[in-house]
């Protein structure tokens, strides 16, 4: 017993130690944030050094060698990451094509494919918490910068004429198209190495967001701004490229034309400069991303580039369909499952590269269930609706946490352990806690993508479906065991030791986390569409009903007998194990960590069944080592049994 909850708590263990890995590349932002900037300024200014094979500005040559050579050498000093050694690769041969005066397209295409490499590998955050306030930042720009760039941004400030070299002109079109709101911002925070542009990092995060945005308005005139506001309106191509703050943030004006066009580009950068909640406020709810990036993937297919077909089509999901999700499960769960199902067969013929008709045909079926859908989310949301999906989100991610919860407790109170329950209830107590924290992360400091949910999802599943099996295979053993009250002072007491309380309190925590993950990313898109009082009511009734629930579970397993109790709980674990497995397969698939092989078959939420062979095949492997398990603890057990007899 004490063997099987060390290996218990050592999985627990190795859990946590894998999340915090996971999370280590935050702690160089700093210096993430200075190479992206030294890149970035790269990729803009190195045309104004070389021109046709040839050093134009020999100063700003220098630069741009001392540029690289620095980036270069903050990279190798990066914290320990599986990506470093390639960064520093890609950093190596983006100094040689300066070394060797390579053309500023070239430069630039290397510089960027780094910049973003190393946010990949190293994310930090890229984008304000919410819309910048622009219009307040006017004052704040003539105060701090009008000195040096001029009131107009022309670069031609009382101060700015004195020093060399001279500020940036904001009003240079050619920069503006290739500097992205997230670059000015880095300039304003970090202020710019070799010239005289300091760092305003003691003006608050929110201001400095507000000026990146405002500094961005002097490359467009107030007519560009005006037509690129129906642009916005009317252009779906371009909404579904800058579908969040992020995106905004992060995308130049050439990046855009590269998918809608210049003049699209042109006009839509215009005006979200000055009106960048416009990609969040009053958004409509519809599935125009998803049509767009399915219609590229095909596009991509077509041209035989199936590798960007494939992460089109995933992008197509977790930007167009998922973040749409929450509120479609409250006016039809069986659509979105058949929209989701019927994207996950999509990826499965891309991944067999099925002939195109094929192709083009499942992604006409998808199209005709995002017209379905279309028509639910455009009908008036009523309180009924809101009501009604806030109780089932609450009672369906609920059931599942509760019922491991409870079978612990249970567990413990017929052990006679009550000293221990108090490391339960810290683990649904301390994920409940940590949820709050979440949301707040989610809603007010970085957005949850649609991939990280599922990642979380689907490792938290399979963490608790090997955890649950485990437990499972021990209490069918002991519901085998016969001669319970001498087993329980004799032996169990002794077996429940504090390491395997703290795996109690792991198992607790993780069981309760990955519902409430979900919830509140569920709640956050509902709240999002109105009816805020009827989306509380329906909170206060989940809660109440899973209150009872709770009451009534316990109550029924302190007068079972305790063979049966163990009986039953085995069972139910062992269930749960099943049910976790296929989630955590399916979600992993949604991410796109894990390859999908779609087929026509039932879904089957509840029970985690999903169509696809690879998620039923881990649940056949899952249900098989169950039934296995069972079977030698019922033969061992009978032949205990057989030696005892006189």
């Amino acid at each position: 017993m004490a063997s099987v909850f060390r290996l218990r708590l050592c999985a627990s263990v190795l859990f946590f130690i894998a999340i915090a890995l996971a999370s280590a590349a935050h702690a160089a932002e700093p210096e993430v944030r200075r190479v992206w900037q030294l890149l970035d300024y790269l990729a803009v200014d190195y045309g104004g050094a070389v021109k046709g094979g040839s050093i134009v500005s020999a100063t700003e040559f220098e630069e741009m060698r001392e540029f690289a050579r620095t980036a270069q050498a903050k990279l190798a000093a990066l914290d320990a990451h599986p990506e470093r050694a390639a960064l520093v690769a890609e950093a190596q041969a983006l100094s040689s094509a300066i070394e060797a005066k390579k053309s500023s397209v070239e430069v630039a295409l290397l510089a960027k494919a780094l910049a973003n490499h190393l946010l990949a590998a190293y994310p930090i955050p890229s984008s304000p918490a919410v819309p910048p306030q622009v219009a307040q930042a006017a004052t704040l720009y003539q105060a701090q910068c009008a000195g040096c760039h001029g009131a107009t941004g022309n670069g031609d400030g009382p101060v700015g004429l004195k020093l060399s070299p001279r500020p940036v002109a904001f009003t240079d079109k050619d920069r503006a198209r290739e500097r992205s709101a997230f670059a000015l911002y880095q300039a304003i925070s970090q202020g710019i190495e070799g010239t005289s542009m300091p760092s305003f990092a003691s003006v608050s995060e929110a201001d400095r967001w507000a000026l990146a945005f405002f500094v961005g308005q002097f490359a467009h005139t107030d007519g560009e701004a005006a037509a690129g506001q129906k642009v916005w309106a009317e252009n779906a191509a371009v909404r579904a490229q800058l579908t969040s703050l992020d995106a905004l943030s992060r995308t130049t004006q050439a990046d855009l034309a590269k998918q809608v066009g210049d003049e699209p580009a042109a006009m839509a950068m215009a005006y979200l400069h000055t009106r960048p909640e416009a990609v969040v406020q009053n958004r409509t709810l519809s599935f125009d991303v998803a049509r767009q990036k399915l219609a590229q993937s095909l596009q991509a297919f077509a041209s035989g580039d199936t590798a960007r077909a494939t992460d089109l089509a995933l992008s197509a999901y977790l930007d167009g369909v998922e973040p749409i999700e929450p509120t479609l499960a409250t006016r039809d769960r069986a659509l979105m499952g058949r929209i989701e199902a019927a994207m996950g067969t999509y990826r499965s013929l891309l991944a067999r590269k099925a002939p195109l008709a094929q192709l083009q045909a499942q992604a006409r079926d998808i199209d005709g269930m995002f017209k379905e859908a279309d028509a639910l989310l455009d009908s008036s949301a009523d309180a009924t609706a809101a009501y009604l999906g806030s109780l089932t989100i609450l009672l369906r991610e609920g059931v599942e946490a509760l019922l491991v919860v409870v079978a612990m407790i249970a567990f413990l109170r017929k052990a006679e352990r009550g000293d221990m329950l108090r490391y339960v209830h810290a683990g649904w107590a301390g994920a409940l806690a940590l949820g709050v924290v979440t949301w707040a992360v989610a809603t007010y400091f970085v957005g949850v993508s649609g991939a990280s949910r599922e990642v979380t999802e689907g490792l938290s599943s399979l963490f608790a479906a090997v955890v649950l099996l485990s437990v499972g295979m021990w209490m069918h053993q002991k519901g085998m065991a016969g001669a319970w009250q001498r087993y329980i002072h004799d032996k169990l007491s002794a077996a429940l030791s504090r390491k395997s309380a703290w795996f109690m309190f792991g198992l607790s925590f993780i069981a309760v986390y990955r519902e409430v993950f979900e919830t509140i990313l569920f709640y956050a898109a509902l709240w999002e569409q109105g009816n805020h009082h009827a989306l509380l009511m329906g909170l206060a009734s989940g809660v109440a009903i899973l209150a009872v629930v709770a009451v009534a579970l316990l109550r029924f397993s302190a007068r079972l007998p305790i063979g049966k109790f163990f009986t039953w709980s085995s069972a139910l674990v062992a269930v749960l194990a099943v049910v976790l497995t296929g989630k955590g397969i399916a979600a992993l698939q949604e991410a796109g960590w894990l390859v999908s092989s779609s087929f026509n078959g039932p879904r089957v939420d509840v029970l985690g069944v999903h169509p696809s062979l690879q998620g039923i095949i881990a649940q056949v492997l899952m249900a098989a080592l169950v039934g296995a398990g069972f079977m030698w603890n019922a033969r061992t057990a009978a032949k205990r049994s057989a030696a005892e007899l006189p």
